[in-house]
C-alpha cells in the first residue's frame, strides 16, 4: 500500500495564507452598484473589473476569499480543454468553437497582462499544454482534436513525443499556455479592489435573494446588501429560480503534490482522458532547492458516490500511478476539488434566467475554471457598464437550450431520481451506530428516523439529518475527507452539518441519538 500524507491540505492555501477580511456586521446594511456572490476566481475577477471601472462593488463570500474550488485547484490556466474542440465543432460549429478559443486564449494573457499591470510575484510560467493518450485506440481523437483546435485559432498541433518521462502514443500540443499560483494572484486582486474602494467581506454566507429594483441580498446573520446589480459566482448556484441544477452535474476530484527532482520537470501541462483522468503539472517550490512540486489530479466521482472503492482507496491508486510513472517524487500534500459540468459543456455566464435584467450568473466551468473564470469577470463586467459584449457573449449566455441538450438533461434528472427515490427505499445503510467504526459515518435508522451518523475517532457520535437542505436528497459518508456529501447536486457538509459547499445555505439539522 502506497503511504499518502496524513492530512488534507492544499498546497496553494498552505503556501498563501492570506490577511483575513471582516464580516458583514450583524444586521449591517450596505449599499453599492453591484453585490458579487462568491469570493472564488469568477467573483473576485468580476469585481476587479468593476471596481476598475469606477462601480461601487461589494463581494460577500461565505468562508474565506480564494479558499473554496479556487482554493483546490491544479491552477492550468489554458485555452486546450481536453477534446472539446472537435466535440464543439462537430456540435455547435465552426464558428462556436473559434469563439471559445478566443475567450478563453483571451483569459489566459489577461491573467499575464493583470499580473504584469499589478506587480503581482504569482509564479505565473508560460508553458505547453497537451492533451495525450497512451492507447492507439483513441490516437484518431487526438488528431481530429488537434485539426480543430487549429482550425478554431490555437497554435496547436499533433505530437507523438513529449516531455513525460513515459511513452504516449498521441498528443495534441498547444503553445503559449500557462500555470500559476492562484491564491497569489487573487489575493493581489482583493487588495487592489479594496484601493479602488470595493468592499471585502468574508465570513458571510447569503441566503436570500429579492430580484426587485433595487436588488436584495440577505445573510445569514441578519445583514442586508441592495445593489442596482448581482452577480451569482458560487460555483454551483445558491439560488434556485434558474433551474439550473436540472443542468449542472457535480463532479469531485482528487489531488496528490510531490516533490519532484528539477531536472525531472517533463515542462508543460498534461490531461490523459482516460481511465478516470489524469492532469499532471509542476510548480515553484521555493521551500527547497532544486526540487519542483509535481501536482497530479484524477480520479473523478460523483460527490457522495466514490465507485470502485472508498475516496480512501481513490486516493491510492491515484499516488501508486504517480510513484509508477515518476518513480523520484515524494508525496508531499493532498487534497480535492470540485466542479460542476453543463449539459453542453460550455459554461454559463451571463444573466441568471429569462425573467432578470439585473442578476447574473458564471458556474458550470468543467474542471477549467481559471480561464472559464477569468473570462467571465471579463463579458460579466461589459455587461454590467453598457460595454459593447465581445464576440463570443452568446457562446456563453445561461438563457440557451438547444434541442441536443435534451438527452443529456434527461439522463442527468434521471440519475438524481433514482438516487432521491432509491435511497429511500433503502432500509439503512447499516442496522446499528454500534457498527459504526471511529473516524467513519453511515446513515442509520434510529427510533423510526433515519440518521447521518458519525463516530469520531475518540468514540463521540454525532447525528444530524441525513436530508440535504438543498432539495431533499440523502447525503452519503466521504471516508477521506470525513463529510456528508450529497450525490445529488454537490452540497458538502461538515460532521457537525456545518455547509461546507453549496449549493445548499442551510446546515444539516442536528439531531440527539436519545430521543425518538
Amino acid at each position: 500500500m502506497t503511504t499518502l500524507p496524513v492530512g488534507y491540505e492544499s498546497y496553494w492555501m498552505l503556501s498563501a495564507a492570506g490577511a483575513p477580511y471582516p464580516p458583514l456586521p450583524p444586521d449591517g446594511r450596505i449599499e453599492v452598484d453591484v453585490a458579487v456572490v462568491g469570493g472564488g476566481i469568477a467573483g473576485l475577477s468580476v469585481a476587479w473589473e468593476l471596481a476598475r471601472a469606477g462601480r461601487g462593488v461589494a463581494v460577500l463570500e461565505s468562508d474565506r476569499l480564494a479558499a473554496g474550488v479556487t482554493g483546490h485547484t491544479t491552477a492550468k490556466l489554458s485555452a486546450l480543454h481536453g477534446l472539446t474542440y472537435s466535440w464543439l465543432r462537430a456540435h455547435r460549429g465552426a464558428e462556436p468553437a473559434r469563439h471559445y478559443a478566443l475567450s478563453q486564449q483571451g483569459a489566459v494573457d489577461h491573467v499575464a497582462a493583470v499580473s504584469e499591470q499589478l506587480g503581482v510575484d504569482c509564479e505565473l510560467e508560460r508553458v505547453p499544454a497537451h492533451t495525450y493518450v497512451e492507447s492507439a485506440d483513441h490516437m484518431d481523437e487526438v488528431r481530429a482534436e488537434a485539426e480543430a483546435a487549429a482550425e478554431a485559432g490555437l497554435p496547436a498541433s499533433f505530437v507523438t513525443e513529449t516531455g513525460l518521462p513515459f511513452r504516449v502514443r498521441a498528443a495534441v500540443r498547444v503553445e503559449n499556455q500557462a500555470q500559476f499560483h492562484p491564491r497569489k494572484y487573487l489575493l493581489a486582486l482583493a487588495d487592489d479592489i479594496r484601493r479602488h474602494g470595493g468592499l471585502l467581506y468574508e465570513r458571510t454566507r447569503v441566503v436570500g435573494l429579492d430580484e426587485g429594483d433595487p436588488c436584495r441580498l440577505d445573510t445569514e446573520n441578519g445583514g442586508e446588501v441592495v445593489a442596482r446589480d448581482v452577480v451569482v459566482a458560487t460555483h454551483y448556484p445558491v439560488f434556485d429560480r434558474a433551474l439550473m441544477f436540472s443542468r449542472l452535474e457535480p463532479r469531485r476530484e482528487l489531488v496528490i503534490s510531490a516533490l519532484l527532482p528539477e531536472d525531472e520537470d517533463p515542462g508543460g501541462t498534461y490531461l490523459c482522458p482516460e481511465r478516470g483522468t489524469r492532469s499532471v503539472r509542476t510548480a515553484p517550490y521555493p521551500f527547497g532547492e532544486g526540487r519542483r512540486l509535481l501536482i497530479v489530479t484524477g480520479e473523478k466521482f460523483t460527490p457522495g458516490m466514490p465507485g470502485i472503492g472508498s475516496v480512501g482507496a481513490r486516493y491510492e491508486r491515484l499516488a501508486a500511478w504517480t510513484y509508477e510513472r515518476f518513480p523520484n517524487a515524494r508525496l508531499a500534500h493532498r487534497w480535492a476539488t470540485q466542479d460542476n459540468e453543463t449539459t453542453d459543456r460550455v459554461p454559463y455566464i451571463g444573466r441568471f434566467h429569462a425573467a432578470t435584467q439585473h442578476v447574473h450568473v458564471a458556474a458550470g466551468f468543467g474542471g477549467w475554471g481559471m480561464s472559464a473564470g477569468v473570462l467571465a469577470g471579463q463579458l460579466l463586467a461589459a455587461q454590467l457598464t453598457g460595454e459593447s459584449p465581445p464576440p463570443w457573449a452568446r457562446l456563453y449566455d445561461p438563457v440557451r437550450l438547444r434541442p441536443r441538450e435534451a438527452p443529456a438533461l434527461l439522463r442527468l434528472q434521471s440519475a438524481v431520481a433514482r438516487r432521491f427515490v432509491g435511497d429511500r427505499l433503502r432500509p439503512s445503510h447499516v442496522d446499528s451506530v454500534d457498527e459504526i467504526p471511529p473516524g467513519t459515518g453511515a446513515i442509520v435508522r434510529v427510533q423510526g428516523r433515519r440518521c447521518a451518523v458519525h463516530r469520531t475517532t475518540e468514540g463521540e457520535l454525532r447525528a444530524v439529518s441525513p436530508r440535504c437542505t438543498h432539495l431533499g436528497c440523502l447525503v452519503r459518508f466521504n471516508d477521506a475527507e470525513s463529510a456528508w456529501e450529497c450525490p445529488c447536486h454537490g452540497s458538502r457538509f461538515g460532521t457537525d452539518g456545518s455547509v461546507i459547499q453549496g449549493p445548499a445555505t442551510r446546515p444539516l439539522e442536528r439531531r440527539d441519538l436519545g430521543e425518538g
